[in-house]
């Protein structure tokens, strides 16, 4: 499996999730370390559809527009959003709760068949469980 961090969250978070994952073969990508810098929404989404085996964390809510909601809704990716408070938390805080949710991420990821996107709150609690969202 191969998960895509967005541009919303720091690329050294990404970097060492993918150190971590190595042992169960899994990799993990920073979006700005896989594609360019002006690149739209609308064109990595259909790469990693084109790709398949993607998914995607983001701290996005994906409200830019019309196109860009269609694009995430019919590619068919699992796309976990981190709510709110992430946001609102600093970088160590932040590292260090992903870590205890990436376990359920990959799970959850892996039991899925098709497109969903999920809702990851702040507070951890076994075995981690996620929202199901409407994008």
């Amino acid at each position: 499996m191969n998960f895509l961090i967005d541009n919303n969250l720091p690329p050294a978070i990404a970097r060492a999730l993918h150190e971590l994952c190595k042992v169960d073969g899994h990799q993990v990508v920073a979006l700005r370390d896989k594609f360019k810098q002006d690149a739209s929404d609308i064109d990595w989404i259909s790469q990693l559809k084109d790709e398949g085996r993607w998914t995607v964390v983001s701290q996005d809510k994906f409200t830019k527009g019309d196109a860009e909601r269609k694009a995430f809704r019919e590619c068919g990716l699992p796309i976990f959003c981190l709510a709110k408070q992430w946001g609102q938390e600093p970088y160590w805080s932040k590292a260090q709760n992903l870590v205890k949710w990436w376990p359920s991420i990959i799970d959850q990821s892996e039991r899925i068949s098709g497109g969903a996107a999920f809702r990851v709150v702040w507070r951890f609690t076994a075995p981690g469980k996620f929202e199901q969202l409407k994008i």
